[in-house]
């Protein structure tokens, strides 16, 4: 590539680090790089959303589509119900039933990232559709046949189970997911897989399973795995993990989790996660550098990728519940969910009955640790209730001033803050 030239697909996907394994890395660069290539990737149904790590595959899906590419992406209804082998103990297996409602709300959460119109539409597609049809004698002849269990036995994740004990329905998971591309293979033409670091060793079963059958060429390539700099795991945060859906983390604690971005991290992040081109990124990571406490590109990715996932209107409004709860802003503007939200994030106090004076209410919710310290930070007029300063400690807040009827917010000095919710 000249200096002046653009950047190809390739390029840029290797400018941002999101490819890490490949199969025959000409033969991978000159299928993406030219004309329209059908590819999947796949999702099991472990929990009842997707999380803030499976936004690597998903954004990665999307990059490629918006390079011409025709997604097919995949929900594991049959792979879902038997777990892919993990180093630390055999997984539970969840009920059939569970699966099954888990599948559609995936499915549904997937939709947003990908369009379903023009000559590259996307397909969602689930693979309990060719795999729960087969009988066992089937699955042994056509797709068991074609699998060396010496191979399957060199996989990592593998070797470190063989001491504690591996069932055979993990052991086969590795025959589903090949099986899964030969079909995608048959059926739709498809002619690349791409998944994470830790299923590189599933994902070349599949291309070998496919060339065993007569049929291909095919490619692969692999993202890697998104890590933090203090090596504590990406996608968590105190609460747990940051889900993609708002009922199991609220906009607010999503958009909080990428503001909160490490400096050495972040830089990661927007290449791997940020659709903003090659010169506003860099632009981005040399902001950070020079002044870190402007946080500019956690706020940049933060506002993003919120709006992303939840939509712009749902960003602005958490957008103004951050400023509001440091007196940039009105909290009576907020919606009910997002100041609860945004509550729930710095603490959040509840009150039965009556709302006891303003020096109890800061003792109460934590901001300070006796009436004595409370009174001190009210005489200092170092004290908020809804951003106005308070200035009498036994002063009772008064109904009209509760936030949707039920709030109060608190704040000591600049940057402490918790809530209060008066129930019943």
């Amino acid at each position: 590539m000249t200096d002046s030239a653009a950047p190809t697909l390739t390029d840029d996907l290797l400018w941002r680090g999101l490819i890490q394994d490949s199969t025959d890395a000409d033969e991978l660069r000159k299928h993406l790089d030219a004309g329209s290539l059908t590819y999947y990737v796949g999702f099991d149904p472990t929990a009842a959303s997707l999380h803030v790590g499976h936004l690597m595959q998903v954004l990665t899906a999307r990059r490629l589509q918006q390079a011409g590419h025709r997604p097919l992406l995949l929900v594991g209804g049959a792979t879902g119900q038997i777990g892919d082998p993990r180093e630390s103990a055999e997984r539970t297996l969840n009920p059939v039933d569970v699966i099954e409602g888990w599948v559609q709300r995936i499915r549904d959460q997937l939709a947003p990232f990908v369009t379903y119109e023009g000559d590259n539409a996307a397909t969602l597609v689930n693979n309990l559709d060719w795999t729960g049809p087969m009988s066992v004698v089937d699955f042994l002849r056509d797709v068991g046949k074609h699998f060396p269990v010496s191979r399957m036995l060199a996989r990592e994740v593998v070797k470190a189970r063989l001491e504690s004990g591996i069932s055979f329905t993990e052991f086969s998971y590795q025959l589903l997911q090949s099986h899964d591309y030969y079909e995608l293979h048959q059926r739709h033409g498809c002619r690349l897989q791409f998944g994470g670091s830790d299923q590189w060793g599933n994902i070349t079963a599949g291309v070998d399973y496919i060339r065993r059958r007569g049929a291909g060429p095919v490619h692969a390539f692999t993202t890697p795995l998104v890590t933090k700099a203090d090596g504590t795991k990406f996608g968590k945060s105190e609460g747990g993990s940051v889900w993609l859906d708002p009922a199991m983390t609220s906009p607010y604690a999503f958009y909080q989790f990428w503001l909160n971005s490490d400096d050495k991290d972040v830089n990661r992040y927007l290449r791997y996660f940020s659709f903003r081109p090659r010169e506003e990124i860099t632009e981005l990571e040399t902001a950070t550098a020079e002044k870190p406490a402007a946080r500019l590109a956690q706020r940049a990715l933060a506002e993003e990728l919120t709006t992303l996932v939840h939509g712009a209107d749902e960003c602005a409004q958490v957008i103004a519940a951050s400023q509001a709860l440091f007196g940039r802003g009105s909290l009576a503007e907020l919606s009910a969910d997002t100041l609860r939200a945004a509550l729930a994030e710095t603490g959040l106090h509840e009150v039965r009955g009556e709302l006891p004076p303003v020096a109890a209410l800061l003792r109460d919710a934590g901001l300070v640790s006796s009436m004595n310290e409370a009174r001190r930070a009210i005489a200092d007029g170092g004290a908020y209730v809804n951003n106005e300063r308070a200035t009498d400690p036994e002063e009772v807040p008064a109904a009209s001033s509760l936030l949707h009827g039920r709030f109060l917010v608190l704040r000591r000095g600049k940057r402490t803050f918790a809530g209060v919710e008066l129930l019943g």
